[in-house]
């Protein structure tokens, strides 16, 4: 990559503590690029701030290119199911400001760090957690986590109490409190709010009505955890 390219970049990187701030990601895999304009603005509409686009979607360079286009500064945009170095190059052209994968693999996310670029690998065993965190993930994605539930998260944590873990799968409004609740540093949500019959038809109003709701109750159990850290 040529020194230019290169800062660009790193201009349009993750900005990880904001991303803390709000640790809640959508993942949308599928659509086209004529559904990211709307589907960015209903998705700022919401309130948030960070969105991941699967590799695997068809023309996803133009719709990743298209979604920082739209969003600016008021989302960051990322790509998902980076599992080679050459969809990694792919992504970062496309102005990709942060890495997800699926599993760990070790090239991709060695060439994201050496580009000082944030990402996230993903893992489900405790030896899958901790070799991924030791690889220099930001944090590590627990996928997929609605196969042992929030309790998981918990468990992990009693060992691996400093590997900062987001949760992917089967995250919903309605147990995204206890996800944090039990550990869980972040959170992602993909196919059950970004349905492909609701994009096809452009309702944006359903993804408006469910996003809000999973920021909502993320806010309401955030409220609760931090009150109860600061009881005597």
């Amino acid at each position: 990559m040529d020194s230019a390219r290169h800062r660009r970049h790193c201009c349009d990187e993750m900005d990880v503590a904001r991303f803390k701030q709000l640790p809640v990601m959508g993942i949308l895999r599928g659509g086209d690029t004529e559904v990211v304009e709307p589907l960015v603005e209903a998705l700022v509409e919401s309130g948030l701030e960070t969105l991941e686009i699967a590799m695997n979607t068809p023309d996803v360079a133009a719709m990743i290119r298209r979604a920082v286009e739209v969003a600016g500064d008021r989302m960051m945009i990322g790509a998902g199911t980076v599992i080679t170095t050459d969809r990694l190059e792919a992504a970062l052209d496309a102005g990709a400001g942060f890495i997800v994968l699926p599993t760990l693999v070790a090239e991709v996310v060695a060439e994201a760090r050496r580009r000082s670029v944030p990402v996230f690998p993903g893992a489900l065993t405790p030896q899958e957690i901790h070799d991924a965190w030791l690889s220099g993930a930001t944090m590590v994605k627990v996928f997929p986590a609605k196969l042992f539930g929030p309790q998981y998260m918990s468990e992990v944590k009693g060992p691996f109490d400093e590997i900062e873990l987001l949760a992917c799968g089967g995250v919903s409004a309605g147990n995204i409190a206890e996800f944090f609740s039990a550990g869980a540093d972040a959170v992602a949500f993909g196919g059950s709010v970004f349905a492909a019959p609701a994009l096809a038809v452009r309702r944006m109003d359903e993804v408006v009505t469910k996003v809000t709701a999973l920021i909502g109750a993320y806010r309401a159990g955030r409220g609760r955890l931090d009150a109860k850290a600061d009881l005597p």
